[in-house]
């Protein structure tokens, strides 16, 4: 089993819940280490004095703060230590909120809240359980490794209480401060909106998240394995240019017949295959038919053949 990375509890009102902290996900990165082309051997990086190029030990290194520009604040990380939150054994619920009501984009890291201590599971399933009958997420603070976090913690199922790290409001970029062409009042022609709504609609599906990959670290993952075996690996071509569409309603029309064109092999093909098992359950069923009508023929033939008497057989032995 995983070892909490934190463990506390959690309160709401004058209920305290006793609970660990784990990873609910985890980094699956293919990583690299530099080395010197043409050598095995590594790349280090050494903390230098940018002035004196001599290297500096962390015993001998504070930090700052730019103030301005070339202007620094240095804090020691005694002075640091000082105004830390300090340790924290408690996620405390301050407010309850609608879950729908939350922009995604604040969420952060996922982790997984588990029961901790005696009597902690009923307490943690009751909690679980009035969070799932409301729709409800619990806003809180906490402090893990000396950083202050804002968290978000909702019902998930099977029966699990999740923590989502989330940014504080002032961390969060305005999109019309990042992006300068937003688009603002656009109206739209003719079936323009409609088409689209119907090329949405037939792409919709399920979520199913294994239908998803990460299909470039299945590459680079084969890539080093090829390397490993000695295989030459070649380049591939490049990939295929856009396809040069300029019209929106042209693209939107085409792309709405291409999925209709899709669905309609499908669906043709579900029909064959359907028409294929009609085929050969009609097929088992004459021949069911045609054994019970032999079988039924030969003991009706067996049936009006004369017996011979007990008499008969007894001259002619």
């Amino acid at each position: 089993m995983a070892r909490a990375i934190w463990s506390g509890s959690v309160a709401f009102g004058l209920v305290n819940v006793g609970v660990g902290l784990f990873a609910a996900t985890e980094d699956r990165t293919v990583h690299f280490n530099q080395f010197q082309e043409g050598t095995s051997d590594r790349i280090r990086y050494k903390r230098v004095n940018e002035r004196t190029g001599r290297e500096v030990g962390l015993d001998h290194i504070v930090r700052g703060h730019e103030v301005g520009e070339g202007d620094y604040v240095l804090l020691s990380d005694e002075e640091l230590e000082a105004v830390e939150p300090g340790r924290s054994r408690t996620i405390d619920i301050t407010d309850f909120v609608d879950l729908a009501e939350i922009d995604p984009i604040y969420y952060q890291k996922t982790y997984y809240l588990g029961p901790r201590g005696e009597g902690a599971a009923r307490a943690y399933a009751l909690l679980h359980r009035a969070m799932a009958d409301t729709a409800k997420a619990g806003i809180a603070t906490f402090v893990m490794h000396g950083k202050q976090y804002l968290a978000a913690i909702r019902a998930a199922d099977p029966d699990v209480l999740v923590l989502e790290t989330m940014f504080f409001s002032d961390e969060v970029r305005d999109a019309a401060d990042v992006i300068e062409d937003l688009p603002a009042g656009e109206t739209f022609r003719g079936r323009e909106l409609t088409i689209a709504k119907q090329l949405v609609e037939s792409m919709t599906t399920g979520w199913d998240p294994a239908n998803y990959h990460d299909t470039y670290r299945g590459r680079v993952e084969d890539l080093v394995k090829r390397k490993q075996r000695g295989e030459e690996v070649v380049t591939e071509g490049d990939a295929p240019e856009d396809s040069n569409v300029t019209d929106l309603m042209d693209a939107l029309r085409r792309s709405a017949e291409e999925m209709r064109g899709h669905r309609g092999n499908a669906t043709r093909d579900g029909r064959s295959e359907r028409k294929g098992q009609s085929k050969s359950r009609a097929a088992t069923g004459t021949r069911a038919r045609t054994t019970k009508t032999s079988s039924k023929a030969t003991a009706k033939s067996r049936a009006g053949k004369p017996k011979a008497s007990s008499r008969s057989r007894s001259k002619t032995g």
